[in-house]
């Protein structure tokens, strides 16, 4: 059984750093609605809370 590390601490009313054993990320956004996270590692998440039957939706890219 692997162990793992990960815990999200709030900075401000809609920005979070986010921690684990191998990245650092920042994420811009809140719980419902539209949110973006910027990982150490080049990942850039957009995510999305759509209403209704549409439910979520996360788009990722590399950063060059």
């Amino acid at each position: 059984m692997t162990i793992t590390f990960r815990k999200s601490i709030r900075i401000f009313p809609g920005v979070t750093l986010n921690l684990n054993g191998k990245s650092v990320s920042f994420t811009f956004g809140f719980r419902n609605g539209l949110k973006r996270t910027y990982s150490s590692t080049g990942r850039v998440t957009t995510s999305c809370d759509l209403p209704g039957p549409f439910g979520w939706r996360r788009t990722t890219r590399r950063r060059r």
